[in-house]
C-alpha cells in the first residue's frame, strides 16, 4: 500500500493516498457548528423533565421570561400548530402515534425530554433563565422493563408498540426432528455512539429571499431538508442545509431531534439567528440510546452439529418514543441474525415495546452488533454440548462460494437479502493462518497451567452496505482543468471526499487532488442519500463513476475533433488529453477542452456547452462484505477486569478505494464494539433516573484499554453489482465484537457460555468467576 504524497494522476483507485480532510482539521482550522455565529444571533436552552414518567400538570415561564437577555420562552403552548416529528422513510402505520412532540405537551415520559426552550442573547444567561422555568407534574410510576407485560401508553394504546414476525422453513417440524436442542438468555446493555461532538445546530432565516438556512444537522442533509420542508409545509428551495466538519457521526448523529426542529422555527418567528449547543449531560441522557435487547434463542441441531433451525423471541427496549428511524432497529435485528451460516429453518418474533428511557434509535451496526451476539453465542454453545471444535462447528454451517449469490427468504430494509458473493471458510482460514491459531491454542494452554486466566474468541459475520435504490453526482471541469464534483454525499468523518475523489480521478485521469468534493449543501443538488446504511462507497461511488465516465467521453470526442483523431485513440493522464500510443505527440488539457466547451467557443458546435455531465447509479440489491474476528484477551482473577491483549480483524470489502481508509474504519468501529462489550453501558434507578450522564458514570474505553489491532483486508469476493466490485466498510469492525470478546471471556474462565450479558463489566466476570468457583466445589 502505497502512502506516497506525491502519488498524483491515473491510477489511484485501491490505493492507500493521503486523505484530503485532513490538513484543515490538524491544522485547527476545520469549522464545526460551535465555530459559525452569525450578528444578533440568540441562543437556545432546553429545559428538560427531571422526571422518568408524569402527568404534566403546569410550565411557569415568568421568572425566565424577566430574566437578563431573555427574548422569548416556548412550551408546548406556543407551538400547539405544529406535529410530531415525523419518520424519515415510510414507517408502519401503527407507529405514528408514538412519535415525539417537539415539547412534551400532556405527559413526561423520559428524564432529559424537552419541555421548554429558553431564547436569550447569549447561551449563559439562557442557561440561567431555563434553570428559572418551574415544572408541576403529577409522578407516575415508571415502566423500565421491555419484557414486562405492556401498559397502557395513551388512550387505546400500550407500550408495545409493534410485533415483527419473519421467519421461513418449517421450524416446528426441525425441532422435532433435533438430535440437541440448545436455548440460551441473552441480554445485550443499552449505549451508544457518543460522538467527541455533541449536537449542535444553527439556523438563519433570510427574510429578503424567504429561506431558512440550518448548519449542523449532519449524516443525511437532504432527507433532514424533506422533514423539515414537511414541518413548516415549505419548498424545496426555501430549506437549505449546510453540512461544515463533523466530529463523528456513528448512526446518532445528524438525524433530526427536537431542537434542530425548534432552532429553525424560533429564527423564522423570531427573525433572528438561533444557535443551540448541548453540553455532555445532554448528550447522553437525550441523544439516541441505542442497542438494549434481551433475546429468548434457540437452535435445533442434528448429531453432527449442523443447524437444523434458529428461533428467536427478544424484547427491543425502545424508550419513551419512537424517533425518526422508525422500527429499523428491530427490523435489522430479525434479517441479519443468520449471519454467514446455512440455516434451513428461521423463525423470529421481536417485541417493539416502549419505555420511560431516552428514546432509542440506529447505532453503527444497528441490529448486526446485537444478532451476531446471539448468533454467535448459539454456535459456542452448540460446539459445547456435542464436544466439538468451534471452528469446526462453524465450517459444518457456513455457505460457500459456490452457493453464491445465496437468497435468503428475507428482506432487509425493503430490499430482498440476496448475499452477492463471498468465500466465507478462505476468509477463515486466512484469518486462522494470520494469528497463528495453532500455536495461540498452544502458549494459551502454557499460560492457563502456570495460572493466567487467557482465552481466545471467534466470531464470523456478514454486514450489509450499498442501500439503493438511486443516488447522482455531477462532475465538471473548469477552464483551469480544476474538477469539481458535486454530491449529496456527507462527510463525518469516514474520508467521504478522498474516496470520491479517488473514483473520480482514477476515472478521468487526473489528480485526485485536483478534484473538489462538495457535499452536505442542498442548494448545490437536488438529491442526495447522505452518509448512512453504508452507501455512500457503493451509492455515490457508483454514481460519481458513472458521471465521470460520461465526462471522459465528452472530453474525448471534444479533444478528438481538434486534435483530428478517433476518441478511441486518445488516452487522458494528468489531466492533458493525448494518443494513446504517441507518447510526446500532440496533446491538449482538459482545461484548453473546457474553454472550447464555453458556451462562446467557435468550436463547440451543436455540442452542449459546458465541459461536465451528471451520472446516476441504481441498485435493486445491497451488498454483503463479511468478516472473521478474533480476540485474546486476560481475565484478572482478583477483580474480574478484562484486558484485550490481541485483536485480528480479518475483512473481504470486495475492492477497497483507498485500504487506509478501510482499514481506519474497521479499527474505529472494533474500539466501539469493546466498548459495549465491556464497558458502556446506560442505567437507570427504580424511578427511572439515568444514572450515566457523566463520563464519571458512562465509562469508555481509551486509548489504554484498546490492543494493538491487526488488519488483513481481502478482496477475494468483488460485488457484481456495481462496475467497481465494491462493497462496503463502515459497520463491519463493530459487529461481531460483542460476541468475539464474550466467547474469549468464557475460554479464559473455563466456564462455557458464561457471558450471556453485555458489557461483561468486572462485577459481572467477577461473578462468574465464583459461580464457577462454587460449581467446581460442589463436583
Amino acid at each position: 500500500m502505497s502512502t506516497d504524497p506525491k502519488v498524483s494522476a491515473g491510477r489511484v483507485l485501491g490505493r492507500s493516498v493521503p486523505r484530503l480532510e485532513d490538513r484543515p482539521l490538524v491544522r485547527g482550522q476545520g469549522q464545526f457548528v460551535g465555530d459559525i455565529a452569525f450578528p444578533h444571533q440568540l441562543n437556545m436552552r432546553m429545559v428538560r423533565s427531571p422526571y422518568a414518567h408524569a402527568l404534566l400538570r403546569a410550565v411557569d415561564t415568568a421568572a425566565a421570561l424577566a430574566a437578563p437577555g431573555v427574548v422569548s420562552v416556548w412550551t408546548a403552548a406556543e407551538i400547539a400548530d405544529l406535529p410530531p416529528i415525523d419518520f424519515r422513510d415510510p414507517a408502519n402505520e401503527a407507529l405514528r402515534p408514538y412519535r415525539q412532540p417537539l415539547l412534551a405537551r400532556d405527559k413526561l415520559r423520559y428524564v432529559g425530554e424537552p419541555v421548554a426552550a429558553v431564547f436569550a442573547t447569549d447561551a449563559y444567561l439562557a442557561e440561567d433563565a431555563a434553570d428559572l422555568v418551574a415544572i408541576e407534574a403529577e409522578e407516575l410510576p415508571p415502566v423500565l422493563d421491555a419484557e414486562a407485560a405492556p401498559s397502557g401508553f395513551a388512550s387505546g394504546l400500550t407500550t408495545e408498540a409493534l410485533v415483527m414476525r419473519e421467519g421461513y422453513g418449517d421450524v416446528d417440524a426441525a425441532f422435532a426432528a433435533a438430535h440437541v436442542i440448545i436455548a440460551l438468555d441473552l441480554d445485550i446493555g443499552r449505549h451508544s455512539g457518543v460522538p467527541l461532538e455533541t449536537r449542535g445546530a444553527l439556523a438563519r432565516y433570510d427574510t429578503s429571499r424567504d429561506v431558512l438556512e440550518l448548519y449542523g444537522a449532519a449524516k443525511v442533509p437532504h432527507r433532514n431538508r424533506d422533514s423539515l420542508m414537511r414541518m413548516f409545509a415549505r419548498s424545496a428551495a426555501s430549506v437549505v442545509l449546510k453540512e461544515g466538519n463533523t466530529g463523528g457521526g456513528f448512526g446518532i448523529r445528524g438525524e433530526l431531534y427536537p431542537e434542530d426542529f425548534l432552532v429553525c422555527l424560533a429564527a423564522m418567528r423570531l427573525e433572528r439567528p438561533v444557535k443551540w449547543i448541548e453540553d455532555r449531560r445532554e448528550n447522553l441522557m437525550a441523544a439516541n440510546h441505542s442497542r438494549q435487547q434481551r433475546h429468548h434463542a434457540q437452535v435445533a441441531v442434528d448429531a453432527e452439529g449442523r443447524v437444523l433451525a434458529l428461533e428467536d423471541e427478544f424484547y427491543l427496549d425502545q424508550g419513551a418514543y419512537v424517533r425518526t428511524h422508525g422500527a429499523r432497529v428491530l427490523e435489522m435485528t430479525i434479517s441479519m441474525l443468520p449471519g454467514p451460516y446455512r440455516i434451513p429453518a428461521y423463525r423470529a418474533v421481536g417485541h417493539f415495546r416502549l419505555t420511560n428511557k431516552t428514546p432509542a434509535a440506529t447505532y453503527r451496526a444497528p441490529g448486526r452488533y446485537e444478532g451476531s451476539f446471539v448468533r454467535e453465542r448459539l454456535l459456542d454453545a452448540v460446539a459445547d454440548r456435542l464436544g466439538l471444535d468451534r471452528i469446526e462447528i462453524r465450517r459444518r454451517n457456513l455457505i460457500t462460494r459456490t452457493e453464491m449469490p445465496f437468497s435468503r427468504p428475507l428482506s432487509a430494509l425493503g430490499t430482498e437479502i440476496v448475499y452477492d458473493s463471498g468465500d466465507y471458510e478462505l476468509l477463515l482460514d486466512k484469518a486462522l493462518a494470520r494469528i497463528g491459531w495453532g500455536a495461540l491454542q498452544h502458549d494459551l494452554r502454557r499460560r492457563r497451567d502456570a495460572g493466567e486466566l487467557v482465552g481466545a474468541g471467534l466470531a464470523i459475520f456478514v454486514d450489509k452496505g450499498g442501500l439503493g435504490p438511486a443516488d447522482g453526482t455531477r462532475v465538471s471541469v473548469d477552464t483551469t482543468g480544476a474538477v469539481e464534483l458535486v454530491t449529496g454525499g456527507s462527510n463525518v468523518g469516514q474520508g467521504f471526499a478522498t474516496a470520491m475523489a479517488q473514483i473520480c480521478a482514477d476515472t478521468l485521469g487526473v489528480d485526485y487532488r485536483r478534484v473538489r468534493v462538495v457535499y452536505g449543501q442542498t442548494d448545490r443538488i437536488a438529491y442526495g442519500i447522505g452518509a448512512h446504511a453504508s452507501r455512500a462507497s457503493v451509492m455515490t461511488g457508483g454514481a460519481t463513476h458513472a458521471a465521470t465516465l460520461k465526462l471522459r467521453a465528452k472530453a474525448l470526442e471534444m479533444a478528438a475533433a481538434l486534435l483530428q483523431a478517433a476518441p478511441d485513440e486518445l488516452d487522458i493522464v494528468d489531466g492533458v488529453v493525448g494518443y494513446r500510443d504517441r507518447p510526446g505527440g500532440p496533446s491538449i488539457t482538459l482545461g484548453e477542452v473546457a474553454r472550447h466547451l464555453a458556451p462562446d467557443s467557435p468550436t463547440l458546435g451543436d455540442r452542449d456547452p459546458g465541459l461536465d455531465a451528471e451520472g446516476w447509479f441504481r441498485a435493486s440489491h445491497m451488498t454483503y462484505p463479511y468478516g472473521v474476528q478474533i480476540a485474546v484477551v486476560r481475565v484478572d482473577r482478583d477483580t474480574g477486569a478484562v484486558t484485550v491483549e490481541r485483536y485480528l480483524i480479518a475483512y473481504d470489502i470486495g475492492r477497497a478505494i483507498n485500504p487506509m481508509l478501510v482499514e481506519g474504519q474497521l479499527v474505529g468501529g472494533v474500539a466501539q464494539g469493546l466498548g459495549g462489550a465491556l464497558y458502556e453501558e446506560f442505567r437507570y434507578d427504580e424511578r427511572g433516573e439515568p444514572l450515566s450522564v457523566t463520563f464519571a458514570d458512562y465509562l469508555m474505553p481509551t486509548v489504554r484499554e484498546i490492543p494493538p489491532i491487526d488488519v488483513l483486508l481481502t478482496e477475494d469476493a468483488p460485488s457484481p453489482l456495481n462496475p467497481l466490485g465494491i462493497k462496503s466498510a463502515g459497520e463491519g469492525g463493530i459487529t461481531p465484537v460483542g460476541a468475539v470478546i464474550a466467547a474469549a471471556i468464557d475460554d479464559a474462565i473455563g466456564l462455557p457460555l458464561g457471558v450471556t450479558q453485555l458489557p461483561a463489566t468486572p462485577q459481572r466476570v467477577k461473578a462468574l468467576l465464583r459461580a464457577n468457583q462454587r460449581s467446581r466445589a460442589a463436583e
